[in-house]
């Protein structure tokens, strides 16, 4: 598959292999990471983000995309629909089908709510089964919630915030064994202890980890204990708009129908949103790991609601996407891949980074490699990348170790004739993560009350750069928290009136700003008139 110029540079790799074997290149010190982020990092291009101009966060910079989004015209612009005559009325509404959205559905059931699920596309497809790494959790005797706190602390670059931290680190460990206990399979060593490995970013080897499927093992368990349950699932169903009672407290939501458009009304005492992320937005033109399905949907439904966000102008570019063949362009290459031992080299063969340097600096590393140094090895006429050097793995632990704990990338890289235990593989950055989102606090409601919200879907949790594994530890932790909350608040709340006069006052605002968009949200579903290659090249329309 490889060309005749990438063959030239692989075995420059090859050759550089026995010396990086056995020396590993320092990390930097904190004014180089500095430097760094601000001269390559994508969120610190001045010129790819808007100031919003309506809503909570008026004032604020997000990205150009997002903004187009949030200060678009409602799906149900000059739509009469009758809000007293519902379709569903539960005491819980999750949005959401993914890990978040399933483990809040669990707890709220197991409080004894009536609870109902509502997914766009199937139960499960979500970022969730996308994740490959691992989940962390501070429990083993040389780690604790504290040192796990440190460092994803100083990951979010200190931006995290405090309680919202504190909650993910401490039931860190909770977490896992109740996922433990439902049945996911994590590796285990043959005395039945957990086997555990670093990450970018930590101190100690927090990573549980079924093999490099752990998203998609993790899901498997909590859809199958969502049906167990008997809980409702209404799939291939969107929700276009909030409904907030008389009290401006959340009363439901307006769905739609995917396949027949019909607009269906289901009335809740208490909302979970869990709608992920917004990678198939491809801000400034990148390729996504992400899901067909994120498209930012829950921002824009909690702000017109008036939920605030909190760092909405950060996102997460995995460094190691993937960057060839084309087929895959963008699909993730796990970062266990480099926790395993495999290093991130340019065109010559030199390792220009510490192989687990947080996500952020990584990626600015490799932008600023294959851009500013000219050390890529080129891919496309618009795209270089770097060399993920896999062939190491097995170098350091023994043959058939890739086999073994990666073997989702081993068939990924293998439908193409890449054989990853003899070959490197090229990576450049990949869109990857909604490092910001919905504000919440430590009880997961959101600035709207009895609308909680959970997932990729908040911010303030990982501050302006999440350590990888923390976000699968994110869904179960917030999940169930606002699960549980949902489920209380659901059995205080007296049933209001539910109405849409949300909207309308934020048309009214648009209009009063001057804001005339031909644009509708929120957007469902990315439309791909071409495909993109490199870069650029993208038109993405509305669904």
């Amino acid at each position: 598959m490889y060309s005749e110029k990438m063959i030239d540079s692989v075995k420059k790799v090859e050759a550089t292999r026995p010396y990086r074997l056995h020396t590993e290149p320092k990390r930097m010190a904190a004014d180089e990471k500095s430097r760094l982020l601000t001269a390559f990092h994508p969120d610190y291009r001045e010129d790819q983000f808007a100031v919003l101009k309506v809503g909570p966060n008026k004032g604020d910079k997000v990205p150009k995309e997002l903004a187009a989004l949030l200060q678009a015209n409602s799906r149900l612009a000059g739509i009469d629909i009758d809000l007293e005559k519902p379709d569903y009325d539960v005491d819980v509404l999750v949005i959401g089908g993914g890990g978040a959205g399933a483990s809040a559905a669990i707890e709220a059931n197991k409080a004894g709510a009536d609870v109902m699920i509502v997914t766009k596309l199937r139960m499960g497809d979500s970022n969730t089964v996308m994740a490959e790494g691992g989940i962390q959790a501070a429990d083993r005797p040389d780690d604790s919630p504290a040192i796990h706190y440190l460092d994803a602390m100083g990951g979010g670059r200190f931006a995290n915030r405090p309680e919202l931290l504190r909650k993910l680190v401490v039931e860190g460990p909770s977490a896992v064994k109740w996922l433990n206990g439902l049945g996911v399979m994590f590796d285990k060593k043959p005395d039945g202890t957990m086997v555990t490995t670093h990450g970018g970013g930590t101190s100690r080897k927090r990573l549980h980890a079924a093999k490099d499927y752990t998203g998609a093992e993790i899901m498997r368990v909590l859809r199958d204990e969502v049906m167990n349950r008997h809980i409702p699932i209404v799939d291939f169903t969107s929700a276009i708009e909030l409904l907030l009672d008389e009290n401006g407290k959340a009363a439901g939501a307006v769905l739609m129908n995917m396949d027949t458009k019909q607009l269906l009304v289901a009335h809740a005492k208490a909302v979970v949103l869990a709608t992920g992320g917004a990678g198939r937005l491809h801000y400034q033109g990148f390729p996504t790991s992400n899901h067909y399905g994120a498209t930012a949907d829950g921002l824009v439904i909690a702000y017109r609601a008036g939920a605030k966000l909190l760092y909405a102008d950060t996102l997460q570019y995995h460094p190691t996407g993937a960057a060839f063949p084309e087929q895959i362009s963008g699909s993730l290459v796990t970062e266990k891949v480099r926790s395993l031992g495999a290093m991130l080299v340019n065109r010559e063969g030199r390792a220009f980074m510490h192989p687990l340097e947080t996500r952020d600096v990584a990626a600015a590393a490799i932008i600023r490699e294959c851009t500013a140094r000219g050390e890529g090895v080129p891919v496309s006429s618009s795209l270089s990348a770097v060399w993920l050097d896999t062939p190491m793995i097995d170098e350091l632990h023994g043959a058939g170790t890739s086999e073994k704990m990666i073997p989702a990338m081993m068939r990924m890289f293998g439908r193409y004739g890449i054989d990853i235990c003899r070959l490197p593989v090229l990576v450049y950055p990949t869109l990857h993560y909604q490092n910001g989102g919905i504000q919440i606090t430590a009880d997961a409601m959101t600035d709207v009350p009895n609308l909680f919200a959970a997932g990729e879907v908040t911010g303030g949790i990982h501050g302006r750069n999440r350590l990888m594994g923390n976000s699968l530890l994110d869904i179960i932790v917030f999940g169930r928290t606002a699960g549980r909350n949902a489920a209380a608040a659901g059995k205080m709340a007296k049933a209001g009136t539910p109405t849409l006069k949300h909207v309308k006052r934020f048309q009214r605002e648009m209009e009063g700003a001057g804001i005339h968009s031909d644009i509708f949200s929120p957007k469902l579903l990315p439309k791909y008139t071409r495909y993109y290659r490199g870069l650029k090249g993208t038109k993405n329309g509305s669904f």
